[in-house]
């Protein structure tokens, strides 16, 4: 069984995550870039993406560049935007043929998880298995524990 890690990350917390499970593991890993960034301002990506995320916007991304069919499952890492994928996330979702993969999503948010695995699930149609949602209190993560728990279990969870 052969994994890769997909991610992005606005604030470095879920890039951080990405890594630990990269350095662990020694998985293959692709960040989600967009092809235009978003402003370093929080309130103001705060503020455009509460109106877009329920419109399911898809910003441009770069193209991954990686060959997806030499991948059986896929740990996907996403900050929760207005309780769903990160819109970057959903041009992912939305871009790439997911289908016949296993999901291992994990979600890094404020608290509010929402319906992001449920959404997940459905925009690929894909098995989801083994998700975590990690809460983050000003850029340092709540439960280390859980994660670490979590982290050192995930390749009994084939």
């Amino acid at each position: 069984m052969k994994r890769l890690i997909v991610f992005y990350s606005y604030s470095n917390n879920t890039r951080g995550i990405a890594k630990e499970i990269q350095d662990k593991y020694n998985y293959d890993c692709v960040e989600i870039k967009t092809k235009e960034a978003y402003s370093e301002d929080y309130n103001l990506v705060l503020q455009s993406e509460e109106k877009l995320v329920p419109m399911d916007y898809q910003p441009d991304i770069e193209d991954i560049n990686i060959d997806l069919n030499l991948y059986d499952e896929i740990i996907l890492c996403t900050p929760v935007w207005w309780y769903s994928v990160a819109s970057p996330v959903n041009t992912f979702l939305h871009t790439y043929i997911l289908k016949d993969k296993t999901i291992i999503p994990v979600a890094t948010n404020g608290g509010w998880l929402g319906r992001t695995f449920e959404n997940i699930e459905k925009l690929t149609g894909c098995k989801i298995k083994n998700s975590i949602s990690l809460k983050f209190d000003e850029n340092r993560l709540v439960s280390t524990y859980e994660f670490e728990d979590w982290l050192n279990n995930l390749e009994e969870s084939d």
